[in-house]
């Protein structure tokens, strides 16, 4: 099974889905999978690849009971995609309850959520997300209306199980997403 190039994923999900903050998502996400992969010593390219196609028939099937990730998924088997790519996928959505036993899986889980969450955080502040801190992020997460669709115990959860303490993967995923703050709309005004 061969995993798609980075650029195979970005133009297969970019023929998917034209939502400009969908889109800016799984850069994120990206940009977190491959810091992650880098200080794992990980396939960053695979990683890359999973982060960009983890929401693929999420604009197109959002509905969890039947679509979104099914249809992706289905997707991947046809073209013969890696099973660490295709479980990871599978794992990020708890409702279908694949187990995420690879690093791969935990870690998309774990920065998914996270990754939308700083994102919320920063565009609400002046400076967006330079100079953002752990303690900031979690005086959101603190205040239930903010982002109030983004479940904070599954964040914490999602740390644990990637093996990291939970204020350092915050700090972690911070610094993965503010080089590329202008291209995630993340510089602040």
């Amino acid at each position: 099974m061969s995993a798609p190039t980075r650029e195979e994923a970005w133009e297969l999900f970019c023929d998917w889905t034209e939502s400009g903050s969908l889109r800016k998502h799984v850069l994120g996400v990206e940009a977190a999978m491959r810091a992650y992969a880098r200080k794992y010593g990980e396939d960053e390219e695979l990683w890359a690849a999973t982060a960009i196609l983890h929401d693929l028939d999420y604009e197109r099937y959002p509905d969890p009971t039947s679509g979104h990730p099914r249809i992706a998924l289905q997707l991947f088997e046809e073209r013969g995609y890696p099973r660490g790519l295709i479980d990871a996928v599978a794992g990020h959505a708890t409702y279908l309850n694949v187990p995420r036993e690879t690093r791969i899986a935990k870690a998309l889980f774990a920065v998914d959520e996270l990754t939308g969450f700083i994102t919320a955080v920063a565009l609400v502040r002046p400076s967006g997300i330079a100079g953002m801190t752990p303690k900031s992020v979690k005086k959101k997460l603190k205040q239930p209306s903010f982002a109030a669709a983004v479940n904070r115990e599954e964040m914490r959860q999602g740390a644990e199980a990637l093996g990291e303490d939970f204020d350092g993967h915050i700090a972690f995923v911070i610094g993965a997403l503010e080089p590329h703050a202008d291209a995630l709309g993340l510089a602040g005004s």
